[in-house]
């Protein structure tokens, strides 16, 4: 055989090699992660040396809103982004009408993930959250504006070993 035919022999075999069809793998079966699981939050829990130092400053159209109530620090885990890019539309930040929150409907809505979240009063516009360990939050904020319909601030936030995390809202 010559090196040409060779060559062309095994450049004919490369190029039918290419079109063959490649079988997919089929997807495993699993169960949903993002089904409640109370030990998914159990990180959130352990005393930590972060904190978290916020103020609302939200502006909608020429209008400033003010914090109404308290801020909600949600640990960040399957459960709660499944939950959250439902109620949000994101899992990285939102500003929402607080009536289309409550329109949406979330998988599992009667899992009580509530003990496993922190609420501090906003005072002034301003709120701190201490003693967190590290990892990954949700800070949730109901603002409004006199006259308007109220709106829920949502930003997931990263907390790191002793720091404080400057949030503006």
């Amino acid at each position: 055989m010559t090196v040409r035919a060779f060559l062309i022999t095994g450049l004919t075999v490369s190029v039918l090699a290419a079109c063959a069809p490649v079988p997919t793998p089929r997807p495993v079966a699993t169960a949903s992660s993002s089904a409640f699981s109370a030990d998914d939050f159990a990180w959130s829990t352990q005393p930590g040396q972060a904190s978290i130092e916020g103020r609302v400053d939200f502006n909608l159209r020429g209008q400033t809103y003010g914090c109404t109530g308290s801020v909600g620090l949600t640990p960040d885990t399957p459960y709660t982004r499944a939950r959250f890019a439902t109620l949000y539309g994101s899992t990285n930040r939102a500003a929402i009408p607080a009536s289309v929150v409550r329109q949406r409907t979330v998988a599992d809505p009667d899992a009580d993930y509530r003990g496993f979240v922190r609420s501090i009063p906003c005072t002034d516009g301003q709120f701190r959250f201490d003693g967190l360990p590290a990892g990954s939050w949700f800070l949730i904020a109901p603002v409004s504006a006199d006259g308007l319909e109220p709106i829920v601030l949502m930003r997931r936030v990263e907390t790191r070993g002793n720091r404080t995390l400057a949030v503006t809202l």
